[in-house]
């Protein structure tokens, strides 16, 4: 017997289990945007009615609903009502501008789009077929309560979510997961987390972001509860978990500094101690940092590596018994590597230093792109056999304990607050500013951030561009976290004979005294 595994198995177990436990709580003080409070059985019905609505507008199985929405109960109900009901969700980065969202809605071909009531106006340029502005009137327009929706054929090899990331182009390309990555993933990451049903787990992460790497459905799937956080704030993040009793969250190397920094000044005890375990991921956080975590906030750290397209759990760092006589400062130096393959993952380095992965977690491909599909996933240089590996595109290095510290980023990809920049996208940005001649976008450490974009410009003749100027031009065609936060003017690029930019060395004297070229 062969049942397959589709991300609706998680909202049905809550149901069957949990009819009347708390599901999720919206924010409380957002009320075009909040659903409010509600049990599993509710949500399940939200998700069936948002299924039969789209039914009654024609779109089929297989066809794409994107939404562009901050963290909310309707984002994290449509992972179960779209996808659940063999559509394709397509969940937007809300931080995007309306250029950016025109491209993904007209690349991916969703014929619906649903907008978050506070991304109205910045959004009121992008067009589809049906557009819903999320709130009581849409759910009036698009739901339909008490109608059961029709059925279909599950089929674990579906693609179920198309996750827009930056890469190595200027586009963002979609990367498609199936039902079944995102079920074992969610699986897997459930399982080396603990995860039960007495959690309480905090979106921290946008729900965007991989899909909340994966707690959208685990949390779920296990009864657990989520409160919902539409926007980073460190000591909003402390109160939640007091008034919650929140054990759980996951984010960004600088949402854990957002945190410290709220914990200096916080009154009484801080919220969650010996009880919060929280996964950092995005870029290897510093040593000192996962120190504080547990001496200051008394919270279990775990760090966790993988990108987009393994859905995205490939290897996990968590305290172990070995570490347990260890002092802080040890722990916390052997908690920095990025970790130990996943259940089902298998890792490896090729000869040029790239960590390779195989498992049931990677992507299907990138949507309409059999090129750069191809570029991703082949056969490793030095395999006789032809088994084919997903290219990371990160340098690395294995360990003895079969530990993996991330080293390089091969790939021309900046990581900054844990969001991906695609430096050829930022650079095409400025370059199609009339002042600009040459430029060169590189990472460059940054203490909150982690990594900042830093733009090196050759300006034409008797150009009086400023650094001011040619940044507030950049926010005009980039998502804010994508525009250059630094510029540098040069009289020019140094170049290779044959007119190639060599990026290693123009970040070289940005990352001496660093032991390895990310942070």
């Amino acid at each position: 017997m062969r049942v397959p595994l589709t991300i609706i198995d998680h909202i049905r177990r809550a149901e069957l289990l949990y009819p009347d436990r708390v599901a999720v709580v919206d924010e409380p003080d957002q009320p075009a945007e909040s659903w409010g409070t509600l049990t599993y059985r509710q949500m399940a019905e939200r998700a069936r009615a948002q299924a039969a609505g789209l039914d009654e507008l024609g779109i089929g199985v297989g066809e794409r609903v994107a939404m562009v929405s901050h963290n909310s109960a309707r984002l994290l109900t449509s992972f179960f009502g779209v996808s659940g009901s063999g559509r394709i969700l397509v969940p937007v980065n809300f931080r995007l501008v309306a250029e950016e969202v025109k491209y993904i809605v007209k690349h991916s071909g969703a014929r619906v789009l649903l907008v978050d009531p506070e991304l109205e106006e910045a959004m009121s340029s992008v067009e589809c077929e049906h557009k819903f502005i999320i709130g009581k009137l849409a759910d009036e327009a698009l739901m339909r309560f008490g109608v059961e929706p029709k059925a279909w054929t599950p089929d674990e090899d579906a693609t179920a979510t198309i996750n827009y990331t930056s890469g190595t182009t200027a586009r963002p390309k979609g990367v498609q997961l199936t039902h079944r990555n995102l079920w074992l993933n969610s699986a897997t990451f459930g399982w080396q987390m603990g995860v039960n049903d007495r959690d309480v787990y905090l979106h921290t992460l946008p729900q965007f972001h991989c899909n909340g790497w994966g707690m959208v459905y685990a949390v779920t799937g296990m009864g657990g509860t989520h409160v919902v956080l539409r926007k980073v704030d460190g000591a909003e993040i402390l109160r939640r978990i007091e008034r919650h009793g929140v054990t759980m969250l996951c984010g960004a190397p600088a949402v854990v500094n957002a945190i410290l920094d709220a914990a200096a000044s916080w009154d009484g005890p801080i919220p969650g101690r010996d009880r919060v375990r929280m996964v950092v991921a995005g870029a290897p956080p510093p040593t000192r940092t996962i120190e504080r975590m547990e001496t200051e906030l008394g919270w279990e750290f775990v760090q966790l590596y993988g990108l987009t397209e393994t859905s995205p759990f490939l290897t996990m760092n968590r305290t172990r018994q070995e570490f347990d006589a260890l002092t802080p400062a040890e722990r916390a130096q052997k908690l920095s590597r990025a970790g130990s393959p996943a259940l089902g993952v298998e890792l490896r380095i090729s000869p040029q230093g790239e960590v390779l992965a195989r498992g049931n977690v990677i992507m299907q491909g990138y949507w309409d792109q059999p090129e750069a599909t191809a570029d991703a996933i082949h056969a490793a240089s030095d395999d006789p056999n032809g088994v084919e590996w997903f290219h990371t595109g990160d340098g690395g290095i294995l360990d003895d304990d079969h530990y993996i510290t991330i080293s390089d980023r091969k790939k021309d990809v900046i990581i900054s607050g844990g969001e991906n920049v695609s430096s050829i996208e930022v650079e095409d940005a400025i370059f199609s500013h009339p002042d600009v001649n040459e430029v060169a976008v590189i990472g460059v450490p940054d203490e909150k951030w982690g990594e900042l974009v830093l733009a090196l410009v050759v300006k034409s003749a008797d150009s009086a561009l400023t650094e001011d100027e040619l940044i507030a031009y950049s926010k005009t065609k980039l998502a804010g976290y994508k525009c250059p936060k630094k510029v540098e003017f040069r009289d020019a690029l140094a170049r290779t004979a044959t007119g190639k930019l060599q990026k290693f060395k123009l970040r070289e004297p940005y990352w001496a005294g660093h032991t390895r070229q990310v942070n």
